[in-house]
């Protein structure tokens, strides 16, 4: 018997990390010769505003944040799965601190599960009370990394029973890299969606210390969309600014073209070091650095919770939140000393098998059939 999911989300052509994820979790538990048809797989895309109807057949509907008839009318297209999958970041979904999903999650009358992919260390009263009720609410609750699972049980009124770690995927055509420092000049690489937060002004100062070394660094993608609303390309035109003031135009370049996930996959495949030079220190979940962790990249990283986590059997450098000198001698430490690098790749291959988007669905799906027996038993 096929399983039906149903999945409300973020959705392409949206650009966010949860869009994105959506995407892909769907695609991986898709069947082949599967399509919407008979429901399986359908899509409620999670809008801030009424948009024109998705040419996606995927998308059955949206729920627009804010209207209080759309958690009903999205559960009653979703009626026909026999598994929903929603994912859940506070900004998605409309009302104080998202709390429009707990209506959704109430009016639902399948197994569902929810994908966290924040959990904050210190949230206020009200962000932990919505955290606790989607929980409650929950069939299972799904968070991508050990440290997402210690916040739960040491700050949340939550039954850990519901909860089961499964990682964030990645592609498997990554796996197909490149040697490393193969040819021509060395490239580090930043990509994903851009804005402040990100770091990059780090690693662009870093840079400023490494020229002797004639690297190139890469930034690759486009301006976060809620970036742009809220202040258009100010945030680029600073980091353009201070590669101009440091004398780095040959050195440092923008990127700001959309990329497939095949194209991103091949500029993955060419870049030599991957540089994640996030301001944060709550993030527990980082798809980049899933991507560059089963490219067999090796990583350079500030210490930011899934960094951590990740690069622990040594596929990266951790340095400091906001510390260039640390950046920079980190870049030099993989540019000279090659064979540190050669370790990494050797410790990021060996754990990239189960961040593979395949092995990723198929805990997804026994966890469907568990929640589908358990229903069915009740």
């Amino acid at each position: 018997m096929v399983t039906k999911f149903g999945f409300v989300s973020t959705y392409p052509p949206t650009l966010c990390g949860l869009a994105t994820f959506a995407s892909a979790l769907r695609e991986a538990l898709m069947q082949p010769g599967e399509s919407t048809n008979g429901r399986n797989g359908a899509v409620i895309r999670l809008v801030d505003a009424v948009q024109a109807v998705s040419e996606d057949p995927a998308v059955v509907g949206d729920l627009v944040a804010g209207d209080p008839a759309g958690p009903l009318r999205a559960a009653r297209l979703l009626e026909h799965s026999d598994v929903v999958i929603v994912q859940h970041e506070y900004g998605v979904f409309g009302g104080r601190d998202g709390n429009q999903v707990l209506a959704l999650l109430e009016a639902l009358t399948v197994p569902t599960v929810v994908v966290l992919h924040t959990v904050l260390s210190s949230p206020t009263a009200h962000q932990k009370y919505v955290l606790e009720e989607v929980a409650r609410r929950a069939d299972a609750v799904v968070i991508m990394t050990e440290t997402a699972r210690g916040r739960l049980a040491a700050g949340y009124a939550i039954d850990m029973n519901k909860v089961e770690v499964i990682p964030h995927g990645a592609p498997e055509a990554r796996v197909n890299h490149s040697p490393l420092f193969g040819s021509g000049r060395p490239t580090v690489l930043t990509w994903g969606l851009i804005g402040p937060g990100k770091g990059i002004e780090w690693g662009i100062e870093a840079m400023a210390s490494l020229t002797d070394l004639g690297l190139q660094y890469v930034v690759a993608g486009q301006t976060h969309p809620k970036v742009l609303l809220q202040e258009g390309e100010a945030y680029r035109d600073r980091l353009r600014t201070q590669v101009r003031a440091l004398g780095l135009d040959e050195a440092v370049t923008f990127d700001s073209r959309y990329r497939t996930t095949v194209a991103l996959a091949e500029l993955v495949d060419v870049a030599d070091i991957v540089l994640l030079p996030y301001d944060s220190t709550e993030q527990v979940t980082s798809g980049v650095l899933i991507e560059a962790v089963a490219a067999g990249k090796p990583v350079v990283a500030t210490r930011f919770p899934h960094a951590i986590e990740l690069l622990a059997d040594g596929a990266g450098i951790l340095v400091p939140q906001k510390d260039p000198a640390s950046i920079a001698t980190a870049l030099r430490t993989l540019l000279t000393h090659r064979e540190v690098g050669a370790g990494m790749t050797r410790a990021a291959v060996k754990s990239s098998p189960e961040l593979m988007w395949p092995a990723v669905g198929a805990r997804y799906r026994r966890l469907a059939d568990e929640l589908i027996r358990a229903r069915v038993a009740a």
